[in-house]
């Protein structure tokens, strides 16, 4: 298809999100790609539609009210590619976060090496680990096999063994998965994805190729113990994810077919991203998505990429188990305003079982706000052993990203963007200096489905400002203590004129930088004070770009600690949303 500026192409990117289908127009406008239009309906795989393309149509529909453009013909089907009077689109691609987490069983052979390389696949995805299967389960075969009857997973996954090393164990391994996938319905068979030792895959074809409804191959994610490579593994599980979508929620097979095949898990286009803007940028980056239904954190630097992907966290029905992993205390910990526990606890099953609702009182928002905070921690507390590391920061702390971009309704729809960035500053917690980006519009995903079929459209849609630049955020470490002066910034416009600010420990300073303007800053740490780049030392960051907010420092420590007095720690929490305008 085409994809030169010369015969512009336009296209059609689908975002089927568990609560809400996106239907995102790009088209060429003076010479370049742009963001065009939005069009948004309910997701409809669930009763009483039980059907993923009703939802589709609706967004479609909706998306061409927007840009006066016909997209479907008179029986909603679209067409495809766009015809001489106008009407169609030439390109259509799609990302899917939609559907219940994959049930799956992993196979490994040692805890430290295989069995943790495959957990680690597993989470680079939408999926549910039910079991984890390895050399030392001291459960018998038969055991073994009761386990996957009894769960019945969608997928298995399979490693185990270096290349070229010995196969005894991983035979009796695939003898386990060949005997549970024998006695199971044939209709409830689970996809299968081998990625252990090669030497076993002509083996593994032979006694599962028939068996199974899907079965693929990787090359081995533990070729080594030294070497880990998932990359592959990550590739070929997101080629899977839309057949077994199929088997689980109508409609996929008709999305999946209309896009060419070019159907991705929302989490691996936005990795793909990820990685593609670290390359260029040539730092660490960030992504960090808050949804209904999971919570993605992936980070990649020098071309190594880290998937972080976690059903049991989001903002709808995950909230029913959220206090199996946090408490109601700390859940509520970061409520500005006097709520009840009950109220908090209230808010949360009625979200789990409505999951599209949004706040309609000052305290449903602050609930909500409160819990995506801790939400959000928890993930990037999960994520932070894989990500990846520019430079080592203290024990437990953040590494370095910048950028770091955000989406999810949640901070998108905040009635203010400093309320946005000021959640994200109390879940991530970075350290040194980094930008905050918004991606209010979902885009990020789309960007990487995109990139399949169109490498120019990902760069002009990015250079176009359809991404908010929420702020530059500096975060000095320091063990002084409350009110003492860590650090003092100089901000030296692009006109001449020049700001300085002195930011006390526990405070929160900003220096307005507007869209639009630049300037050079400048970091002076006082005493044993971490800007950045080490102790004590200064440094100076030329052409920081004009933002929503500025330049923000955020000097209240890391870790965060709050008051453990309720009132005295509303007060501080009423006092940050003051200062970054909430």
């Amino acid at each position: 298809m085409p994809t030169s500026l010369i015969e512009g192409s336009s296209l059609l990117a689908l975002d089927i999100g568990s609560t809400t289908t996106r239907a995102s127009y790009f088209d060429v406008v003076d010479g370049r790609y742009r963001f065009i239009a939005v069009g948004q309906s309910p997701t409809t795989a669930a009763a009483p539609v039980n059907d993923l393309g009703q939802g589709v149509r609706q967004a479609i529909a909706d998306l061409e009210v927007l840009i006066g453009r016909r997209l479907m013909d008179d029986d909603k089907h679209l067409i495809l590619p766009a015809q001489p009077e106008g009407t169609g689109v030439d390109n259509l691609v799609s990302i899917l976060s939609a559907g219940p987490a994959i049930k799956t069983v992993v196979f490994g052979l040692l805890s430290e090496v295989s069995l943790e390389s495959v957990q680690k696949l597993a989470h680079s995805t939408y999926l549910r680990l039910v079991d984890v299967i390895g050399m030392n389960d001291k459960r018998q075969t038969h055991e073994q096999v009761d386990a996957i009857l009894r769960q019945m997973p969608d997928l298995i996954l399979i490693s185990g063994g270096t290349e070229g090393g010995a196969s005894h164990t991983m035979k009796k391994v695939l003898e386990v998965v060949g005997l549970s996938c024998y006695l199971l319905p044939e209709d409830k068979r689970p996809a299968v994805l081998y990625a252990g030792n090669q030497d076993l895959a002509d083996e593994v074809k032979a006694s599962f190729e028939k068996l199974v409804p899907m079965l693929h191959f990787s090359p081995n994610i533990r070729p080594s113990l030294e070497i880990e490579n998932l990359e592959p593994a990550e590739k070929e599980l997101a080629s899977m994810y839309p057949r077994i979508r199929q088997r689980q929620m109508m409609g996929v097979e008709e999305i999946s077919a209309l896009s060419g095949g070019k159907l991705f898990p929302t989490s691996f286009a936005q990795g793909r991203m990820i990685r593609f803007l670290s390359n260029i940028s040539e730092k660490a980056t960030m992504n960090v998505d808050l949804g209904a239904s999971s919570t993605t954190v992936s980070g990649a630097m020098g071309g190594r990429l880290s998937l972080n992907v976690f059903p049991h966290f989001g903002l709808g029905e995950p909230l029913s188990g959220l206090l199996r992993h946090t408490t109601i205390e700390e859940a509520m910990q970061w409520l500005p305003i006097d709520i009840s526990a009950d109220i908090v606890r209230d808010y949360m099953y009625t979200k789990a079982m409505y999951p599209a609702t949004i706040p309609a009182t000052t305290e449903e928002l602050a609930i909500e706000q409160s819990l995506a905070r801790q939400i959000l921690y928890l993930a990037v507390r999960q994520a932070l052993g894989n990500l990846p590391k520019a430079r080592p920061p203290r024990a437990g702390l953040m590494p370095n990203f910048d950028p770091i971009f955000a989406s999810g309704s949640v901070f998108a729809a905040a009635p203010t963007l400093g309320q946005s960035l000021l959640m994200l500053l109390d879940a991530i917690q970075p350290t040194g200096f980094s930008t905050f980006i918004l991606d209010q519009g979902n885009l990020l995903g789309i960007l990487g489905a995109a990139a399949e079929c169109n490498t120019l459209l990902p760069i002009h849609v990015i250079e176009s400002g359809a991404f908010i630049n929420l702020g530059a955020v500096i975060s000095p470490l320091s063990n002084a203590g409350a009110g003492t002066l860590i650090l003092r910034a100089r901000l030296t416009y692009d006109n001449g004129e020049e700001t300085m600010v002195e930011a006390k420990q526990g405070a929160i300073e900003i220096i307005p930088l507007v869209v639009g303007r630049t300037g050079n800053l400048r970091l002076e740490p006082v005493g044993r004070t971490d800007a950045g780049i080490g102790f004590g030392r200064a440094y100076r960051v030329d052409g920081v770009q004009g933002s929503a907010l500025g330049v923000v420092i955020d000097a209240r420590g890391r870790p965060l600690r709050l008051p453990s007095d309720a009132a005295r720690r509303r007060e501080l929490l009423k006092k940050w949303l003051w200062t970054v305008g909430g």
